[in-house]
């Protein structure tokens, strides 16, 4: 039996609407698929997995960050991977866009552990943020903007979005993101359930975070603490080389009578004089002696002040990935 016009036309028209229906299916869901795509064969590097475990990164973030085959990356490649001109602050990290890489710089000192740890938890964000839709994102970024302008205490965190502003100003929130996620122990609850979504255990993120940064702190606090014992010695030292500038002119004064009184025979009263002269020459060595204990642990708090300066100053530069400059 021949199918007449009217059921070939519907037929025709039922697979136009299952066309339809696949296509919109694999728009709706294209991200999945070319993720899928990405990661098929893909098993990660030993380095960049346990980059994944130690920060609790879900399988949601898993999937994030290794469609972006992330590597962690010594100087020289890192300078060639990750070329933002514009950036001002320490680059750590750097995610090209959606599926398109995400390097992370190589930090070998023990005191810095974490670093990358947090690099890669900071750049997975950013691929997680690209994957939010419009709405979801507006609702976010209003979360990260409240928190920002109302809540956020950490003078660190607020000098890195004050660098953000200068350098990526189209991407403060985007930054924002990742740094809240990455860098805030206590958010406000319904921040701190949207990033369960990545984390499993965001505190210990935040952990290695505050590990490294403390290499940073106590260093700080103890060059501010030393600073501040300098600040009060330099008044000290100062009155006290006063104090025996006087005394040294006024012994000049009392010499320059008793050798008058000696020269013109009074003799009587020349020997009155020695004893209170004598007296104050003691108490002038005395002091001479003081000030220079004074001096002497004046400089040794520089010493001391000016090697922890050059310990943080080192690990500043283990921190770095700048091109160290050469020697002329």
């Amino acid at each position: 039996m021949k199918a007449s016009g009217g059921s070939r036309l519907s037929l025709s028209f039922i697979w136009l609407l299952l066309t339809v229906a696949l296509l919109i299916g694999v728009f709706a869901n294209r991200e999945h698929i070319l993720d899928w795509a990405a990661l098929r064969g893909y098993s990660p590097p030993a380095t960049i997995s346990a980059l994944a475990d130690a920060t609790t990164m879900s399988q949601t973030a898993k999937d994030l960050f290794y469609v972006n085959r992330p590597e962690v990356q010594d100087r020289a490649a890192f300078n060639k991977s990750c070329t933002n001109k514009s950036e001002q602050s320490l680059v750590l990290g750097c995610y090209h866009g959606n599926r398109q890489g995400i390097f992370i710089f190589k930090v070998d000192s023990a005191e810095l552990d974490g670093v990358e740890e947090v690099t890669a938890a900071h750049e997975m964000l950013h691929q997680a943020y690209d994957r939010l839709s419009s709405s979801e994102r507006q609702h976010i970024d209003d979360l990260l903007q409240d928190y920002y302008k109302t809540k956020l205490q950490d003078q660190t965190v607020k000098d890195q979005i004050e660098g953000y502003k200068k350098s990526e100003p189209d991407a403060v929130v985007n930054e924002m993101h990742s740094l809240f996620g990455t860098e805030i122990k206590d958010l406000p609850t319904e921040l701190q359930d949207y990033y369960t979504r990545y984390f499993a255990d965001r505190s210990k993120v935040v952990a290695l975070y505050a590990n490294y940064q403390a290499a940073f702190t106590e260093r700080q606090k103890q060059i501010d603490d030393y600073d501040a014992q300098l600040k009060a010695k330099k008044p000290q030292i100062a009155a006290a080389q006063s104090a025996l500038e006087a005394q040294y002119s006024q012994l000049e004064q009392q010499k320059a009578q008793m050798d008058a009184y000696k020269q013109a025979g009074d003799i009587s009263t020349f020997n009155a004089m020695v004893k209170p002269y004598n007296a104050l020459v003691d108490s002038y060595n005395s002091g001479v002696q003081s000030l220079k204990g004074q001096i002497a642990t004046y400089n040794s708090l520089v010493e001391k002040r000016n090697a922890i300066a050059a310990q943080e100053q080192q690990l500043q530069q283990e921190l770095s990935s700048k091109q160290l400059q050469t020697a002329p």
